[in-house]
């Protein structure tokens, strides 16, 4: 399981500090499951792995067989919630290289993500790579409408029907969407698109374990049950309310003490470039869970041991407000060890027979020792292993710790009204109809 350790955090705050919390977390974990906080409507990922577990994912591995059977590549195309997710469990549960290994060592068609920007350089260097492959394409979006995915699969649906035709081409597309609206859901029924639902009751940031990440890890040949295996474990073993025995509510109550002594931002720091992806989703649940009525912690990552050559010097000599939770994977699986040669003067010859992955982790020990006594409280995450078990354990213990902090907060953790100011200036700008109005005034503050 998931364990929470604070050794270097202890000089920071006292366990006193956290205890005091235990009244207001109980009551907090209460309202969570009675379904009276702010934002209750979105509240469906509490009981979402056991519920979908019992309910069969039959239909989502069936796809996901048809896809790798059918298909050389697959492009998932989402952004935000239906894309940052789904990118991480895929990141963790694959080689680094993946795509580029042979087919019969992939055991799935290559994956490549879009809709998550707009830059016409990235969308031509995609297309290159897919020339002269058989590709499927999930399209992930509840509206149908956000500018960004809209135009990437606008895109792609134009080009697969160019390349196949346009009756291969409705083979060859699968949507993720709104259970009975949307000009997704309204194109898919026409076009008799197979179709998964993005639950009512669950946010984009909180929808990785519904069909928005299942879909596509079933497709790249993850074992997605046993990812829902492993966030089924984290929601059983986290239903307590107990700090003492709840790593998860412990994290969040934790963060909200050191943030209420003057921390204001936090690092999420891994030490494995599988979890790159899985920082940025974590940054998004914080941040825009968080990130409301000028409050919240403001959530940033780093890379290490990559980063320790760049930002390491802010983190450890830098402004003092802030604080790190470390990720570690305790057992590696990878056998790698540095071996004997006496005649390179690199220094090294004393860790000769030393795994890598025990280097990897002194270092990671090191940074921690140095920033603690820098003056950066850290906290370490720890999961078993890089598995899909694992997977599923963090990404619930997460979910409930950022719900939890929301709540110490004072802010609804399940919308994000801010989202829609960029969109608004945007429409303007490209004038869609409705806003042209608003877009002369705006050109003129730009000269």
């Amino acid at each position: 399981m998931v364990k929470l350790d604070l050794q270097f955090a202890a000089a920071f705050l006292a366990d006193r500090e956290w205890e005091y919390q235990q009244p207001f977390v109980t009551d907090i974990v209460s309202r969570l499951h009675k379904g009276e906080v702010p934002g209750a409507n979105f509240l469906g990922w509490i009981h979402l792995p056991s519920e979908t577990l019992k309910q069969g994912i039959e239909l989502i591995e069936q796809a996901g067989a048809r896809i790798r059977e059918n298909s050389d590549a697959v492009v998932v195309i989402g952004i935000g919630g239906s894309y940052l997710g789904a990118r991480a469990a895929f990141e963790w549960c694959k080689p680094e290289y993946y795509n580029q290994l042979p087919q019969d060592r992939r055991g799935g068609p290559e994956v490549y993500f879009a809709g998550n920007q707009l830059s016409p350089a990235a969308f031509q260097d995609l297309l290159q790579v897919l020339q002269g492959k058989r590709v499927s394409l999930n399209v992930i979006s509840k509206s149908g409408t956000t500018t960004e995915p809209a135009v990437a699969f606008r895109l792609l649906r134009q080009w697969l029907t160019d390349k196949v035709g346009a009756v291969e081409a409705d083979k060859r597309i699968y949507v993720t969407t709104d259970r009975q609206q949307g000009a997704l859901k309204h194109l898919a029924d026409a076009k008799g698109y197979p179709t998964f639902v993005i639950p009512d009751d669950v946010g984009g940031r909180y929808s990785v374990l519904t069909p928005v990440g299942l879909l596509p890890l079933a497709a790249a040949g993850v074992d997605i049950r046993k990812v829902l295996m492993g966030a089924a474990t984290a929601e059983a073993e986290f239903a307590t309310a107990q700090l003492k025995d709840n790593p998860a509510l412990r994290y969040a109550v934790v963060r909200n003490v050191l943030h209420q002594k003057g921390k204001a931002v936090e690092i999420l720091v891994t030490y494995e470039p599988a979890l790159r992806s899985f920082a940025e989703w974590w940054k998004q649940l914080f941040g825009e869970s968080e990130g409301k009525d000028q409050k919240g912690l403001y959530p940033a990552s780093v890379a290490n041991t990559t980063d320790l050559h760049s930002m390491g010097q802010f983190i450890q000599e830098g402004t003092r407000n802030l604080f790190e939770t470390v990720v570690r994977v305790e057992n590696q699986t990878a056998a790698v060890s540095l071996p004997s040669d006496p005649q390179l003067e690199d220094g090294l010859e004393y860790l000769a027979g030393k795994s890598l992955a025990w280097v990897n982790d002194q270092a990671r020990l090191a940074t921690q020792m140095a920033h603690r006594d820098g003056g950066v409280p850290n906290l370490t995450v720890t999961v078993p292993d890089k598995s899909e078990q694992s997977l599923g354990e963090l990404f619930y213990f997460f979910e409930l710790a950022c719900a939890t902090s929301s709540q110490l907060l004072g802010v609804n953790g399940f919308d994000q009204p801010g989202v829609e100011a960029y969109k608004t200036n945007m429409f303007a700008l490209l004038g869609k109809p409705g806003v042209v109005a608003q877009s002369k005034g705006m050109k003129d503050t730009l000269h």
